[in-house]
C-alpha cells in the first residue's frame, strides 16, 4: 500500500465521480449526499482514504444491461431495455428491488443501488446493495402483456441472480403479480425452487407483512423520532404522498397509532380530506388502486367534503409531520420552505430519496428532524431479508413475530442513526449524517477485511 497518501477534498472526490459518470445527475446527487455527510467523520481516518473505500462503493461491482423483447395484445413486437446494477456485496448477497417505469435509466438505478448498500447495512441483516428494472410502463397494459414482459425480462436476468448471489424484490411498477410471473419463469428455466426473489405470494414462499413493511417501517421510524422528543403520534396531522403500497400502509399504521392522515396522491394530483383518511376510506382506496387500477381523483366523488388538486403535490397543506411515499425528487426546495413555514415538525421518507438535496439541507438548517430514505424506508428490505431467512430454513414465521422483528429492526436503525447523528450538547439529531455514517462503517470495515478485491 502506497505511503504518503494525499487525502482528497470532498469537491475533488465528487468531481472525480462526475468525470467517470458523465450526465448521470441522479447518481451524482446520491453520491454527493452521502459523501458530504460522512466527510467530517472519515477525513482524519486515513485508512478509508488509502483503501479508496468510498470510491469503490461508488463504483458498482457490475452493471448488466439487456434487451427485452415482447409481443403486445395486438401482435406488435415491442422492445424495452432492462438493467441489473450489482453495487456491493461486502456484507451479503446483492439485495434490492426491480422497478418498471418509463423514467428508469442507468443513472437512476445506480443511485438506487448505491443508496441500497447503506440502507441494507443499517438493518443489521447480511445483505449487500443492488437494484434493477426496465423502462417498461405497466400502466394500461393487460395482465397478459405484463406476463409476457416479465417472462422475457427474466429470460436474461436469471443468469445473474441466485439466493446466495443476488435476490431481487419489487419496487415501483413491480408488485405481487409481477414477482409471480418472474419467479414462475425463473423456476422453469432453472428447475429449482428457492428464495431467489422476495415479495412472493404466501402460497409459494412469501412472508407475511412484506406488503405492509415499508409503510409500517416509515411510521415506526417517525414514532421513534418523536420518542426522542418525548412525544407520540396521537392526534398529529400527517401529510402523505403516493397511493401505492407504501403510502396506503403508512396511512394504515398512522391511523393505528392515533394520527390523522389527510392526503394521498398519484401522478394526476392529490386528495385532501380534512376529516382524515380513516381505515374504512383507506380500504376503498386500496380496492380502487389495486383491483380497479383507478385514479385517486375518484376519492372525491365517493366522499363528500374532500378536495382534489390536479397536477399538484400535497406539500402546501399544513401538517405536523410529512411522509413522502411516492417517488424520488418529489419535495423540491420551495416545497421544503413552504412546509417549514407552515409548521411541519418532522419528515420521514417512505420513498427512495424523495427530497432534493437543497430541500434536505433546508430541513436540517431549520433543525427539523428528517428521517432519510435509507433509514426510514428500510422496513421493506428488512422483511425481505426475513423472507430470505424463512426460505433458507424452509419455514414460515407468524405475523406477530414478524411485526415484532420489524419494529425491533426499525428501532435499531433509529438508534444507530442517533448514535452517529448526535454531537456535543446539541440534542438535535442529524439523521442524514447518522444513517450515512452508520451504514458506511459496516460496509467499509468488511471491504478492508477482504483486501483489494
Amino acid at each position: 500500500m502506497a505511503t504518503g497518501y494525499k487525502v482528497p477534498t470532498l469537491d475533488e472526490f465528487v468531481q472525480g465521480v462526475k468525470d467517470r459518470n458523465p450526465g448521470e445527475k441522479e447518481f451524482h446527487q446520491a453520491v454527493y449526499e452521502v459523501s458530504a455527510s460522512i466527510w467530517d467523520y472519515i477525513k482524519d481516518k486515513e485508512k478509508y482514504h488509502r483503501w479508496e473505500i468510498l470510491r469503490r462503493i461508488a463504483e458498482p461491482d457490475r452493471i448488466v444491461s439487456f434487451r427485452v423483447c415482447w409481443e403486445d395484445d395486438t401482435g406488435h413486437i415491442r422492445v424495452n431495455r432492462g438493467w441489473r446494477v450489482q453495487n456491493n456485496n461486502a456484507i451479503g448477497p446483492y439485495k434490492g428491488g426491480i422497478r418498471f417505469h418509463p423514467s428508469v435509466n442507468e443513472s437512476i438505478l445506480k443511485f438506487l443501488a448505491f443508496e441500497q448498500t447503506f440502507k441494507n447495512s443499517l438493518t443489521g441483516l447480511p445483505m449487500g446493495g443492488g437494484k434493477g428494472g426496465a423502462n417498461f410502463n405497466p400502466k394500461g397494459k393487460s395482465d397478459n402483456e405484463v406476463m409476457r414482459f416479465c417472462q422475457s425480462f427474466m429470460l436474461e436476468l436469471f443468469r445473474h441472480i441466485g439466493d446466495d448471489i443476488d435476490v431481487p424484490a419489487g419496487d415501483i411498477g413491480v408488485g405481487g403479480r409481477e414477482i409471480g410471473y418472474m419467479f414462475g419463469m425463473w423456476k422453469r428455466l432453472t428447475s429449482k425452487f428457492s428464495g431467489v426473489l422476495t415479495g412472493k405470494g404466501l402460497e409459494y414462499g412469501g412472508s407475511l407483512i412484506r406488503t405492509e413493511a415499508t409503510g409500517y417501517g416509515a411510521v415506526y421510524f417517525l414514532e421513534n423520532m418523536l420518542k426522542v422528543r418525548k412525544e407520540t403520534l396521537e392526534g398529529k396531522v400527517c401529510v402523505v404522498s403516493g397511493s401505492g403500497n407504501v403510502a396506503t400502509h403508512a396511512v394504515e399504521k398512522l391511523n393505528q397509532l392515533g394520527a390523522r392522515p389527510i392526503t394521498l396522491s398519484d401522478s394526476d394530483g392529490f386528495i385532501y380530506d380534512k376529516a382524515g383518511i380513516s381505515q374504512e376510506k383507506l380500504e376503498w382506496i386500496k380496492e380502487l388502486k389495486e383491483v380497479k387500477r383507478g385514479r385517486i381523483e375518484e376519492y372525491t366523488k365517493k366522499f363528500k367534503g374532500t378536495e382534489f388538486h390536479a397536477g399538484k403535490r400535497p406539500w402546501s397543506v399544513p401538517c405536523d409531520y410529512a411522509l413522502p411515499c411516492a417517488t424520488q425528487n418529489e419535495i423540491m426546495l420551495d416545497d421544503a420552505k413552504t412546509m417549514i413555514k407552515n409548521g411541519c415538525k418532522g419528515v420521514a421518507e417512505g420513498a427512495n430519496m424523495p427530497t432534493v438535496l437543497e430541500g434536505v439541507h433546508a430541513f436540517l438548517d431549520a433543525k427539523i428532524p428528517f428521517g432519510p430514505a435509507k433509514a426510514a424506508n428500510a422496513g421493506g428490505v428488512s422483511v425481505s431479508g426475513l423472507e430470505m431467512s424463512q426460505n433458507s430454513a424452509k419455514l414460515s414465521w407468524k405475523e406477530d413475530e414478524l411485526q415484532r422483528l420489524l419494529k425491533d429492526i426499525m428501532q435499531g436503525i433509529h438508534d444507530r442513526c442517533q448514535e452517529y447523528g448526535q454531537s456535543g450538547n446539541d440534542k438535535y439529531v442529524d439523521y442524514v449524517r447518522g444513517a450515512n455514517v452508520g451504514g458506511f462503517i459496516k460496509v467499509a470495515d468488511a471491504m478492508m477485511a477482504y483486501g483489494v478485491v
